[in-house]
């Protein structure tokens, strides 16, 4: 293949990625924000996370 093609196709990868990744945080960003957003009724629903003490590890409840 002509290194123009090979360049073009790279450089439109790139971009595709950059723009899933851009979405993706955005999405993540507006998931953040209504948690922050929440009233202290809806913040109670929200399940804590407790370390278990046999595994270590944090579980809800």
């Amino acid at each position: 293949m002509p290194p123009l093609i090979l360049i073009a196709a790279g450089i439109l990868g790139g971009a595709v990625l950059v723009r899933f990744a851009v979405r993706e945080g955005r999405r993540i960003n507006r998931e953040l924000d209504a948690a922050r957003k929440a009233g202290p009724v809806e913040q109670e629903r929200i399940p804590k996370l407790r370390r278990d003490p046999d595994t270590g590890t944090y579980r809800p409840g």
